[in-house]
């Protein structure tokens, strides 16, 4: 594994003791350090409490870039994840108390943040925007836009290739015999934008969703 030496020197300063002291008040038995690869999939790799210390958010955490999808290749696999502490957050969904930190990518060679992570590309872009005189500052985000499924299937195969999803709310389930009754409460084509209840049969869960975003600081 290559040294950790000069990507550890260009971490920026960070309030370590504000992260531990959330650590010891929520009781966390994990910390999940993620990233995201160059498609914006979500990676993660979690460690116990016991071997989380300054040091090891400091100098960073090793791990292998050539398993994620367009990044390295076998023989420069070294990368390191540096832990941005400002980010932690109590993931609410966890058997074990464990919180979340997103990390950006460095290359242990020369210390320098990796090209292909999208944290370092967003802050590249927003330095250049600053630097060009056009703005000062970026924003950047997800599309929240989602659909909740009942079932989907997906097949590649020697001589087929498919996909097929099934949604209780879509209009050609209609007249689908279900064992509990088909109340034929379902949003038409291009209709399920802003129904009522209960059409608008998500309204519980998505409140619940948006309800956690927010205990999250969203």
């Amino acid at each position: 594994m290559a040294k950790t030496t000069k990507a550890a020197a260009k971490a920026p300063a960070q309030n370590y003791a504000a992260f531990f002291k959330k650590l010891k008040e929520f009781n966390v038995q994990y910390v999940s350090f993620r990233f995201t690869d160059l498609r914006g999939k979500l990676q993660h790799t979690a460690q116990h409490i016991s071997t989380v210390d300054e040091a090891l958010l400091r100098d960073g955490i090793m791990f292998d870039g050539s398993s994620i999808a367009g990044w390295k290749s076998i023989n420069e696999s070294d990368m390191i994840l540096m832990p941005d502490v400002a980010t932690a957050q109590l993931d609410p969904f966890t058997a074990q108390p464990t919180i979340n930190v997103f990390c950006d990518v460095y290359e242990p060679s020369t210390g320098a943040p990796y090209s292909r992570d999208p944290r370092s590309i967003a802050k590249a872009a927003e330095a250049y925007l600053r630097s060009s005189g056009v703005a000062d500052t970026a924003f950047f985000g997800p599309e929240a836009e989602f659909f909740i499924f009942d079932d989907v299937r997906i097949n590649v195969s020697m001589n087929k290739v498919s996909h097929e999803i099934d949604s209780m709310e879509g209009p050609y389930n209609s007249d689908k015999i279900y064992e509990q009754g088909n109340m034929g409460h379902r949003p038409g084509i291009k209709g399920g934008y802003f129904p009522v209840q209960p059409v608008d049969s998500s309204n519980d869960i998505r409140a619940e969703m948006v309800t956690v975003l927010a205990n999250m600081g969203v």
